[in-house]
């Protein structure tokens, strides 16, 4: 369930949360709404295949299945991984961080900054 609020910024602007993002306003102190973006379900769908194929390597080295077949899957699991990263990363600039750039929060750019750099390492 989430709750619609509204916020009056210092320079009038009229701000208003129902998607659940946490966000500061200036000197504010931040606000917690729990994150739910319209691609959720597809990410967890794709994170229990990434999953299952996962197992499915495992069992092919458990197997002792030769080594060039367990490499194409385990690259296929990379890929499909990075596939999960890249839709998660599409909502959050979509979602979150075009929200920080209307409010301020300068924070959500520097945070996703340092994500992407783990993330493409």
């Amino acid at each position: 369930m989430s709750k619609e609020h509204t916020h009056i910024h210092a320079d009038g602007t009229i701000h208003t949360h129902s998607d659940g993002t946490t966000h500061t306003h200036g000197g504010d102190t931040a606000h917690t709404h729990g994150h739910h973006h319209a691609n959720t379900k597809m990410v967890i769908n794709r994170m229990n295949r990434a999953i299952g194929h996962m197992e499915a390597v495992r069992a092919m080295v458990e197997d002792g299945r030769d080594c060039s077949e367990v490499l194409v899957q385990i690259a296929a699991v990379r890929s499909a991984i990075n596939n999960i990263g890249k839709i998660i990363l599409e909502d959050h600039i979509s979602h979150c961080v075009v929200d920080a750039v209307e409010t301020g929060n300068e924070q959500v750019i520097k945070d996703l900054n340092d994500a992407i750099s783990k993330f493409i390492k």
